[in-house]
């Protein structure tokens, strides 16, 4: 009866869980990393890796929990390959051992990159995992905040992390954050993640505050966010559209054609993307590994019923409860709905609190991309070729700037003079 209790049965509704089987154990020291410091509240940090126990009751936990047919495993950091590669090969007969006929499983792992060679590789493709693999763009940007613990650059090292996992048939996911410092560099980012062809990009934005509440130096703003996001999406939808995808677009549109969002900080609430720590602590969210924020833990009651307990649901309502009256009102809530709760520290027009640090550069974003985008998908639906939007595209911007000068009023209708406005942007 204690084992039936323990493993529980499938939750009320879908719901994704983070595992970090080495808790903030890192072999990097990276500028701007939010998870390093959550070691502060363990006693005994050497002990930071899930036992094989553990690791077995979460496999069945989570397979118990999901209403299948496909069940999904993340693999998170810290560097979660910090836990050996025989961790896994074990998670995988554990998965294999209590997955229930006709089912599948899906796993991903998001790494460095430092530790993959031959080895870790081919396990992984035999394996069938997705990885999502962080690198920032280009080199000095990359070398900047990313050094392993002797202060050493570590670009070459994730590049050549990247050109093993496609020799083994791995197409890896580039996770590239985005500082104040990449905000001023997007096409030259963009251009060294896109020439990697690996064919999806996710772009996170940085956004830290010191204890004394104000956001640190490298934390992109909104007005840099919205500028890096602009440049890179005009790029893209000109030159690339096709042949790669980058995932904030690809929400985007999906959310304009009528699709719920994907990504936890689109949606209308959160909640469902928990985290089960090294020693077998569950917690809120990613962002909110803190005392405040542990539900409980895999030994004293099953995933299925931690997703919903109280102070689990308040938190993923909270984020619409709380949010401003410019939100509400706001013509871009159903593609932002606030966004992610840690970056709603500032205010708003009228003085409320809770409004999103990066909201200016985000509305300016999408008022930007939702006419392309609504175009594409019409498109797509015609069934065009990747090369027929984009000519269409080009022409439809040709006509728009047929006949209008440097000293014409900018036909975006800001007002502005074309050459203060829109006028590098021509196609």
């Amino acid at each position: 009866m204690q084992g039936e209790i323990l493993i529980g049965t499938r939750a009320s509704g879908p719901f994704v869980v983070m595992a970090k089987p080495v808790g903030p154990l890192c072999n990097l020291a990276c500028s701007y990393c939010y998870y390093l410091e959550t070691g502060r509240f363990y006693r005994s940090p050497h002990q930071f890796r899930m036992s094989d126990s553990l690791l077995e009751l979460y496999v069945r936990q989570c397979i118990a929990a999901n209403p299948g047919p496909i069940v999904q495993f993340t693999w998170h950091g810290g560097e979660p390959t910090l836990a050996g590669l025989d961790f896994y090969r074990l998670a995988v007969d554990l998965q294999k051992r209590y997955l229930p006929e006709g089912w599948s499983v899906w796993n991903n792992l998001q790494t460095n990159g430092i530790l993959l060679d031959d080895e870790w590789c081919s396990f992984l493709a035999d394996a069938q995992f997705d990885v999502g693999l962080s690198i920032d763009g280009t080199q000095w940007l990359h070398d900047e905040c990313r050094k392993d613990h002797s202060g050493h650059g570590t670009y070459g090292r994730a590049v050549a992390a990247v050109r093993r996992l496609q020799a083994h048939g791995i197409q890896p996911d580039l996770l590239c954050t985005v500082t104040s410092a990449t905000a001023k560099e997007p096409i030259a980012v963009y251009r060294a993640l896109r020439d990697l062809d690996t064919g999806w990009i996710q772009f996170i934005p940085i956004v830290r505050r010191t204890t004394e509440g104000r956001t640190t130096a490298e934390s992109v703003t909104g007005e840099g966010y919205g500028y890096f996001l602009g440049t890179i999406f005009d790029e893209w939808i000109r030159h690339d559209f096709g042949r790669l995808d980058i995932q904030l677009f690809a929400e985007m549109a999906l959310i304009l054609s009528g699709v719920p969002a994907g990504l936890c900080w689109m949606a209308p609430t959160c909640g469902r993307v928990l985290v089960v720590e090294h020693d077998g602590g569950v917690y809120s969210c990613d962002h909110f590994v803190t005392p405040d924020h542990r539900i409980g833990d895999i030994e004293t009651a099953p995933l299925s019923t931690l997703v919903d307990v109280p102070a689990q649901r308040r938190f993923g309502n909270d984020k619409q409860a709380g949010l401003p009256l410019q939100c509400r009102s706001c013509s871009w809530l159903e593609i932002c709905n606030g966004g992610c709760p840690k970056d709603r520290f500032a205010l708003a027009e009228n003085g409320e609190p809770g409004l999103n640090h990066l909201c200016g550069g985000l509305r300016r974003f999408f008022a930007h991309a939702e006419h392309p985008l609504r175009k594409v998908t019409q498109l797509r639906k015609r069934g065009l070729t990747p090369n027929a939007v984009m000519a269409e595209l080009r022409a439809e911007s040709l006509a728009r700037w047929r006949g209008v000068g440097r000293n014409d009023p900018c036909p975006c209708g800001s007002g502005r003079k074309a050459k203060h406005c829109c006028w590098s942007k021509r196609w």
